[in-house]
């Protein structure tokens, strides 16, 4: 599947580079009335009269992940990574409001109380893991080393604090046998209702003009709201079963089945290494239980896309470059976002 060739749109005056690593307000009004008169004077059809259609998934793009001091910025190698991802998402999505049908951002959605964070788990003294430092294995848990915190099984279980213990058990265990990354404790996050789950402000700007001047909604996508699974795909949870065999959560079949009806699939946002990485992971798995040669209308934005590394700690940039090698192996398309009407 080759895009459709469309020319570059020039980006609009408001937009400021400068901005998007910053949190503000966007004026809707004031942009609503310039997209109509853009879309007027570059003779912008509405979305729905696309003859192909073109989807741009946008995995996280949120203040947690992408604005420098928030809770989990994505820095990448440079230390800078997600930022300057948006400013090349952003002017993508301007220069080509023509060639974008639907434009589908995914919010990571977290409560206090979840598997991954730190109040769930305590050490013998009672001690929390520490973030972004403490990978819980299944050995870890069959040695006492860390277990699940009594005092959350009155919220999650109704004080059947033998459930937790048995689920932190077959969860550990589940994503070793299947080869995902060990447990990882990431610090507060995305917490819903906080300014760190919003969409950075120039990227929602960007959606909210794209919106209003090609009259397509956008379709906002939540995720990870289980307390008692990962979710770093948007398209399915880590583990789908619990202890008991009984169903956990869920694949997300109605954005699968979306997803796939559309002619090209754009893929950026954050992180490369995990949210990015296993979720076209997932989407590529779909795709081979179908028709394999479907791969090949995915395109991946490797401009608009960073790895996880916190110096020091930990750096995913080369598992990342091998998922990514492994997706273009299977026929998508690894390009930069100043490439696409080039395809």
């Amino acid at each position: 599947m080759s895009l459709p060739s469309i020319p570059n749109l020039p980006i609009p005056d408001f937009f400021n580079p400068k901005t998007v690593g910053t949190v503000w307000r966007v004026p809707y009004q004031k942009r609503a009335a310039e997209a109509k008169s853009w879309a007027k004077q570059h003779h912008l059809q509405p979305a729905a009269k696309d003859a192909t259609r073109v989807c741009l998934l946008i995995i996280d793009a949120q203040n947690t992940f992408c604005i420098p001091e928030f809770e989990l910025f994505v820095g990448g190698q440079s230390g800078t990574g997600a930022v300057d991802d948006n400013l090349h998402l952003c002017e993508f999505i301007y220069r080509n409001l023509g060639l974008i049908t639907e434009i589908i951002p995914t919010m990571d959605t977290h409560a206090a109380t979840q598997i991954f964070h730190p109040i769930f788990w305590v050490n013998e003294a009672g001690e929390h893991p520490i973030p972004a430092e403490t990978m819980i294995t299944l050995d870890d848990v069959e040695k006492g080393i860390w277990k699940v915190n009594p005092a959350i099984a009155h919220y999650l279980t109704q004080d059947n604090y033998t459930v937790l213990r048995n689920h932190a058990l077959h969860y550990t265990k589940k994503l070793s046998n299947d080869g995902k990354y060990p447990l990882t404790i990431w610090p507060y996050h995305s917490m819903l209702g906080g300014i760190g789950h919003a969409l950075v402000s120039a990227v929602e700007e960007a959606l909210f003009f794209h919106n209003i001047a090609r009259c397509s909604q956008t379709r906002f996508e939540l995720k990870g709201d289980n307390p008692l699974t990962e979710n770093y795909s948007i398209l399915r949870p880590e583990v789908l079963e619990n202890a008991d065999g009984n169903p956990l959560a869920q694949k997300n079949t109605n954005l699968i089945r979306h997803l796939l009806e559309f002619d090209a699939i754009l893929i950026a946002g954050q992180a490369k290494s995990h949210c990015v990485a296993w979720t076209i992971e997932d989407l590529l798995s779909e795709i081979q239980a179908i028709d394999s040669h479907l791969a090949k209308k995915v395109y991946l934005l490797e401009d608009c896309t960073s790895p996880v590394v916190i110096p020091g700690i930990i750096d995913f940039s080369e598992q990342a470059d091998a998922a990514f090698q492994r997706f273009a192996d299977a026929g998508m398309h690894r390009v930069q976002s100043t490439q696409l009407n080039s395809q």
